[in-house]
This record gives C-alpha cells, structure tokens and sequence, in this order.
C-alpha cells in the first residue's frame, strides 16, 4: 500500500487552500489502497495568535514549534513513498525541508494554487516579512519530481525549471456544495472570503455604492471576516464557518468575485466564484486570469472589469429573477462538467500513480 505524508500549515478542514487542493481527494485516495497522512505545524490553539497582531514572543514560539516538528517530519521521509507539499513545507524562506524530501528516496509533489512567488502577508504579519523569501517557490519546483499547478499561467510559471508539471484546477466537492431553492423576495449580493482577502472585495466598493443607491432594497453580505464593516452600505461581516458556508452561499441572490488585474490574482484559482457556482448562485467575476476560462459571459455567469460593466451585469441580475435561476443552474453544469471532485479524482489519481512510476 503507497503511502502518502502531505505537509501543510493547518489541520484539517481549516484552510480551503488545502481542502480544495488535496485534503478532499483524501477519501477517494485510500478507496484506491493510498495511506494518507496529514502532519501540520499550526494547532487549533495557535492558530488565531499567528495571525492577529501583535504576540512577537508567542509567535516566535510558534515558529520554533513548527521548526521542530519539520525536523521530526524529516526522520519519517524514508517510510513513504510519496511526500507532498501544499505550497510550502514551512513559514519562512528556506527550503531546507523540500530538499530532504528531495534527498530521500520518497518522490516529492509540489502542489500551488496561487502566485505565491510573490510577496502577500496577512496584515497581521507584516512586519515579518523579512523571514520569507517567496523565491524559494522556484527552488521547491525544481526539487519536485512532479508539480501540481491550479491553472495554466501557473503552470507556465513552473515549467520554467520542471517537466513534470500538471494542471490540477481547484475544484468544489459537488455532494457538499448544493443548490438549495432560491428566494426571490429578497437580492441578497453576496461575497465569501478571509480577512486575508477582504481587500479584494473593497475593489467591489465604487459599484457597490451606486447600486445600492440605484437598488435600496437589495442586501450586501460579507462571509469571512466577522471584523469588517461597512457603515454606508449596512455591511457587518460574518463569520466563515465549514458548517455553515454552504448556507450562506445558498442565501445569496448574486455572487460576485472582484479582482485587480495584477500578477498575483493572475495566479488565483477561481475558488470563490466556483463555490457560489455550484450552490447554483449566478456569478459576476472580474476577467483575471482563470475567471476567463470558467466564465462564459451571459452563458454560465458575466465578466465585468469596469464599473459600468459591474453596473450592467449587477441589474440584470437584480432585476430578472428567472435570469438569475438560467444563469445559477448553467453555472453549477460548468463546475459539474469541468470543476468538480468527480470530474477531476481520476486525473488526480493517475498522477500519482505516474509519479511512483518515474524512475
């Protein structure tokens, strides 16, 4: 039975990097005689001091402890016959981790879901910045028997240093999101995310004010920063919670997914906009990067990059509620087809079994 270590910064069914990347596939895996492991470095408990502010000396603490265990996890390399790693096996600049992977005889996957060779830190640690070094993602691609990239300009990126790359899409498991009926007394715009990424929704902010105005009765949503708030457009934000996000999906009219065109949203994965997709919600995305991919514009959801555009696609939404169904149900279709576990857990699981086979 091949056995599988992944290394990842949280436990499980905390980080939707690594649930959608890997932790999902888990089950599928093991039904095809794969023992999987998870080993983390960031506890339940430590977890909301790292990324709060301040707590110099317990997040020091935490490092030191995330170091250690990374050593004890190098004594195991040997025992497995596949180590993977989701983005990075540790929090600051070296890959003295991934190249003892590459010195045992485990085979070693390196798996990315954003531009992550590009400086972006939680607001909570700026001021450590100095200890990472995103140039190490090229190193750690190169170390890497084989890479898994979650779309094309990622991809493109990797096989700069490495031939063994392949384009492994971010995908939703479909048996867990599901669309629920809609109501139509009430529009509900809806976005989901991370205090992390908050400051992408503010990209939404100008359109958002002159559609409120335009539409009074309409309801702005903020799921995943219980923090924010925004008095102008009555925004109190709300807690992210796996037991609860497909709920707060399902409660939107309209799912929106703002981004600036810059190098590191060029590197996301769609995760968002797929999400309210497969909860049959219709989905406005900015046209970066994959969203030009997943989005057919009228057909499966709309792409709008300028305000006008935002406006336009805004009121059609709010205005017709049988578009609003045609455009949910061709959106969960296109997530079925091309973006769910199912469609994907083959190719998932034939390439490890192609990288167990490299010599």
């Amino acid at each position: 039975m091949p056995r599988i270590l992944f290394l990842a910064p949280h436990r499980l069914n905390r980080s939707p990097s690594q649930r959608y990347r890997f932790e999902q596939y888990i089950p599928f895996l093991e039904q095809h005689n794969f023992h999987c492991h998870l080993s983390y470095i960031i506890s339940e408990k430590d977890d909301t001091i790292f990324y709060s502010e301040g707590n110099t000396f317990k997040k020091f603490w935490i490092l030191i402890k995330a170091i250690l265990h990374r050593i004890k996890d190098t004594f195991s390399y040997n025992s497995y016959d596949i180590v993977f790693v989701q983005r990075e096996a540790i929090m600051i600049g070296s890959s003295y981790f991934e190249k003892r992977i590459k010195g045992s005889r485990a085979k070693y996957i390196f798996d990315f879901d954003d531009s992550i060779w590009l400086m972006d830190t939680s607001d909570g640690n700026k001021r450590y910045e100095w200890l990472k070094n995103p140039e190490k993602t090229i190193r750690n691609i190169r170390y890497a028997d084989m890479v898994f990239a979650g779309n094309g300009y990622l991809a493109n990126y990797a096989r700069s240093c490495n031939v063994h790359v392949k384009i492994i899409p971010t995908t939703i498991n479909t048996d867990f999101h599901k669309p629920v009926p809609k109501r139509n007394d009430k529009v509900i715009i809806g976005w989901i995310g991370s205090h992390t990424t908050i400051k992408h929704f503010e990209y939404a902010l100008e359109f958002l004010a002159i559609i409120k105005k335009k539409y009074p009765q309409i309801e702005i949503r903020v799921v995943g920063d219980a923090e924010y708030v925004n008095e102008s457009l009555n925004i109190k934000g709300i807690a992210w919670s796996s037991t609860t996000e497909v709920e707060m999906i399902n409660s939107f009219s309209i799912g929106i997914m703002p981004l600036p065109d810059d190098e590191w949203a060029k590197g996301k994965c769609g995760l968002k906009g797929l999400s309210y997709m497969a909860c049959e919600v219709p989905t406005i995305m900015s046209p970066v990067g994959v969203n030009t991919e997943i989005i057919q514009h009228g057909k499966n959801g709309f792409l709008a990059s300028t305000t006008d555009e935002w406006m336009a696609c805004l009121s059609q939404l709010i205005e017709n509620p049988e578009l609003r169904e045609t455009i949910g149900k061709a959106g969960r279709q296109t997530v079925l087809e091309k973006y769910s576990v199912l469609s994907q857990q083959q190719n998932y699981l034939n390439a490890f079994k192609e990288v167990l086979e490299q010599k």
